[in-house]
């Protein structure tokens, strides 16, 4: 195996497109040898850093042993466009397609089947001291469109190791579901940031709709933020919860970080514990052994190396095409402009 993976990509084979965003895409891959099916994400060399590199060992951290409320991270490897990384690949689609776009809002017994599963999740990412600080339905996967498919918490791009990484200072996330004292700037602790964003998640399952959205203005971030720092919400008229569904959101919506109701105290909570799954554990959900990542720290630490030098390389290969064609004044018409652009 090369270390710096760059001979990975050899691995697979394309099945269709998964998606694309602002920072690359997603592909259904099928690797050659086993025919297992992986998701794969490609990010294009100009937006390869150190928080890329966090990403992937922190992604790695977590897939040592695994966690069946977790994506497993695979490997990663470079192109001579992209750095890749390969994940478990779970085709049920995301929790807010299955729960919102496709039914409205869930029933209260079905939101706390997949609530306690995000919880299981992340008590297991807290337990290896990584907050994941962008939790909401949208970076929940579902395993497959069974009737009531396994809940599983990917997207690690914004995540923070509590070992590694200094104490968490930066403005991330989706702001309907950040907590006031990350809407605050400055330090603030990755782990009761993580249990309001699954209040958040929480809530929009059982209400179809964002707790802390201005219903005069919608379309109002400063408003939605104003309504998150005075912890300003309502339930609509006529849902019928249980009041235990409610007073475990309203310990989860606190202002203070330090009075809010811990990830340890939820899932101790009566609401919670109702119709549990069977084999959960309170001390981090379901720890499974899934498998262990191809790769050392070390390795990807040497992938995100060569996805920096290459990127590098090809911004001084097109500065010397663009000095040469410069110098070859046969080439350019009078007044014409030259651009470049780095794909």
């Amino acid at each position: 195996m090369a270390q710096d993976g760059a001979d990975f990509g050899l691995q697979y084979e394309r099945v269709r497109e998964l998606g694309s965003g602002a920072f690359g895409t997603a592909q259904l891959m099928r690797d050659r040898g086993t025919g297992e099916l992986v998701a794969v994400k490609y990010i294009p060399l100009r937006y390869v850093d150190h928080r890329t590199e966090r990403e992937l060992l922190n992604h790695r951290k977590l897939s040592v042993g695994g966690h069946p409320n977790v994506v497993q991270f695979k490997k990663a490897f470079v192109t001579s466009t992209h750095l890749a990384i390969a994940m478990e690949y779970a085709s049920g689609g995301d929790l807010f397609t299955y729960a919102i776009e496709a039914r409205g809002r869930l029933d209260e017994d079905t939101a706390r089947f997949y609530f306690q599963q995000l919880i299981g999740g992340l008590a297991y990412c807290h337990s290896r001291v990584v907050s994941h600080r962008d939790i909401k339905l949208e970076n929940t996967l579902l395993e497959d469109r069974s009737a009531r498919p396994a809940a599983k918490i990917c997207d690690f791009g914004y995540s923070k190791d509590g070992i590694l990484n200094s104490t968490p200072d930066t403005v991330c996330g989706t702001s309907a579901y950040m907590a006031p004292e990350v809407l605050a700037g400055g330090e603030y602790n990755g782990r009761p940031v993580d249990v309001w964003a699954c209040g958040v998640a929480l809530f929009v399952m059982l209400v179809g709709d964002l707790p802390f959205v201005d219903p005069a203005n919608r379309n109002s971030n400063q408003r939605m933020i104003a309504r998150i720092n005075a912890v300003q919400y309502h339930f609509p008229r006529g849902l019928q919860l249980s009041e235990g569904c409610v007073n475990l959101i309203r310990r989860i919506f606190v202002f203070d970080p330090q009075e809010r109701i811990s990830l340890q105290a939820v899932q101790q909570d009566p609401w919670f514990l109702t119709n549990l799954l069977p084999g959960f554990f309170q001390n981090g959900g379901m720890p499974g052994q899934l498998g262990q990542p191809a790769q050392s720290e070390e390795e990807l630490v040497a992938v995100v190396l060569l996805a920096q030098q290459a990127y590098q390389a090809q911004l001084a290969q097109l500065a010397q095409l663009n000095g040469d064609l410069m110098m070859d004044d046969h080439l350019l018409d009078d007044g014409a402009d030259l651009e470049f652009v780095v794909e």
